[in-house]
């Protein structure tokens, strides 16, 4: 599949995920979304390593790695952390309306456990803010990245998100 057909598709997905601003408002501290599960493999951990310049070897000699407490290589917390839009595309709608949405950052994030390579991960988001505007909808998102069969999620964050809403729009 080319670039412009995957484009493509991530916008026929996005569009089929929007919702009315009167439903989105209804998520404020309401129930969790949860996004399907992802394989955090070997091949992800190196291609992360590569595009950040990141080789540690605890992230990506198999051989040297064993011999850590971790017992093998385990994914970069930045991986993880990144791994949260992916996450968010698969649990969370988006508003109508929208023209894009982006990042505002975060106010808190803590990587509390290490993924292991090969492990599954899922994100858990809860709206805790909303503040509109005239031209963008800013969400507070208390999220979390849990990795199948701990306890300890990998990663607590307060993720700030806003989306970019086109005021002449129906």
């Amino acid at each position: 599949m080319s670039y412009a057909e995957r484009a493509t598709a991530q916008l026929e997905a996005i569009r089929a995920k929007l919702i009315p601003l009167d439903d989105y408002r209804k998520l404020l501290n309401g129930d969790e979304l949860v996004s399907d599960w992802v394989v955090v493999d070997q091949s992800m951990i190196n291609t992360f390593a590569d595009a950040t310049h990141d080789h540690q070897f605890i992230h990506v000699d198999p051989d040297r790695a064993k011999e850590t407490p971790f017992g093998g290589t385990i994914a970069h917390g930045f991986l993880t952390l990144s791994l949260l839009s992916t996450l968010a595309f698969d649990a969370m709608p988006g508003v109508q309306r929208s023209r894009m949405g982006v990042n505002y950052g975060f106010d808190r994030v803590r990587f509390n456990s290490a993924v292991k390579a090969g492990a599954r991960v899922r994100g858990k988001f809860r709206l805790v803010g909303l503040t509109e505007r005239a031209v963008s909808i800013q969400s507070a998102w208390d999220s979390v990245v849990e990795v199948e069969g701990t306890k300890k999620p990998a990663l607590e964050a307060h993720w700030i998100t806003v989306a970019m809403i086109d005021p002449n729009a129906d």
